[in-house]
C-alpha cells in the first residue's frame, strides 16, 4: 500500500517501520545518505582480573547467562543489571550492545528512513522510534509522512502509530485476519488515533469480508477500500514493481480512492 502511495502522493517522506523484516527499500532502490549502528540494549561484562568467583552473580541471574567458569553467555543476557548490583567486587559492568542499523536514504519518491534489527536482538519498538526520529530530523517542507508498519499489535506497532494523524489497517478475509483486525483497532482506539480499514483480497472469502464490514460498522470504523485478489500483483512484485508501475489501473484507482477518502475524513 505505502509503496504504491509513494508514487501517487506528492510532497511526502517515507518510513518503513517493519524493522524485523523491512522490504520497501527493495522497491525504492534508495541511495543511502547515512547509515548508523544502533545500540538498543545492555549486556553484562565480567572483569575476570578482579572477579572472586563467589557465585553471587550466578545466583542472582534468572536467565542462566553466567557460565560455571564465570563467563557471560551473550545470547542469554537480558541486561537487567542484577549481577552488577550484587557483585561485591564491582567486577561486572553493563555495556551498550549493537542491536541493528538505521538508514537514511534519498529516493526519487522522497526522503526514506528504515532500519534492520539484528538477528535475535530485542528492542524492536525502540528501533522503530529511532527510524521515525531520523526521518523527522530531516524534514524540510514535506506535508506528509507515510509509514509502512509491521503486522501484529506489539510494541513495534505502537511505536509506529504513536502521534500519527491516522492509521489505515490492511486486513484479509480470514478468521485470523478478522481477529487481528479487532485487536489492532483496539490499540488505535486506546491511543485515540483515527483508524480506517482496507480489506485486501476481499473476494477470496466474501462471507468473512461481510463480517469485517459489519464489525467495522458496529464499532464506528470506516471501510475505505476493498482490493480484489489479482495474481498480476504478485507477478509485478516479482519484477520489483508496484501495481501502479505495472499499469494495474483497477488496483491503482482503488488505492487513489482510499487516499482520497482518508484525507477527506481527516480534513
Amino acid at each position: 500500500m505505502v509503496s504504491s502511495l509513494s508514487l501517487l502522493v506528492k510532497d511526502k517522506m517515507l518510513a518503513d517501520c517493519d524493522v524485523d523484516a523491512p522490504n520497501m527499500h527493495i522497491l525504492l532502490k534508495p541511495e543511502v545518505l547515512d547509515k548508523d549502528d544502533y545500540y538498543g540494549a545492555k549486556e553484562a561484562v565480567i572483569d575476570s582480573s578482579i572477579c572472586l568467583e563467589c557465585g553471587m552473580c550466578r545466583e542472582s541471574c534468572r536467565f542462566g547467562a553466567i557460565s560455571e567458569t564465570f563467563n557471560m553467555i551473550p545470547m542469554k543476557c537480558e541486561g537487567c543489571g542484577a549481577c552488577v548490583l550484587v557483585c561485591p567486587q564491582e567486577a561486572i559492568r553493563l555495556e551498550d550492545v549493537k542491536t541493528g542499523e538505521t538508514y537514511l536514504s534519498n529516493t526519487q519518491r522522497g526522503t526514506f528512513s528504515y532500519a534492520l534489527l539484528d538477528i535475535g536482538a530485542e528492542g524492536s519498538g525502540k528501533l522503530v522510534t529511532e527510524v521515525r526520529k531520523k526521518i523527522t530530523n530531516h524534514k524540510k517542507n514535506e506535508k506528509w509522512l507515510l509509514i509502512d508498519g509491521s503486522p501484529g499489535i506489539g510494541c513495534v506497532v505502537i511505536a509506529s502509530i504513536t502521534g500519527a494523524d491516522a492509521v489505515v489497517v490492511v486486513t484479509e478475509p480470514t478468521k485470523s485476519g478478522l481477529s487481528d483486525l479487532e485487536r489492532v483497532l483496539g490499540v488505535t482506539k486506546h491511543f485515540e488515533i483515527p483508524a480506517f480499514v482496507c480489506i485486501n483480497k476481499y473476494d477470496l472469502n466474501n462471507e468473512i469480508s461481510s463480517q469485517i464490514e459489519r464489525y467495522c460498522e458496529n464499532n464506528g470504523f470506516s471501510v475505505v477500500g476493498k482490493i480484489p485478489f489479482d495474481p498480476s500483483i504478485v507477478k509485478a512484485l516479482q519484477e520489483f514493481k508496484t501495481p501502479v508501475e505495472a499499469g494495474n489501473s483497477h488496483v491503482t484507482d482503488e488505492i487513489i480512492s482510499i487516499w482520497t477518502k482518508v484525507t477527506e475524513k481527516l480534513n
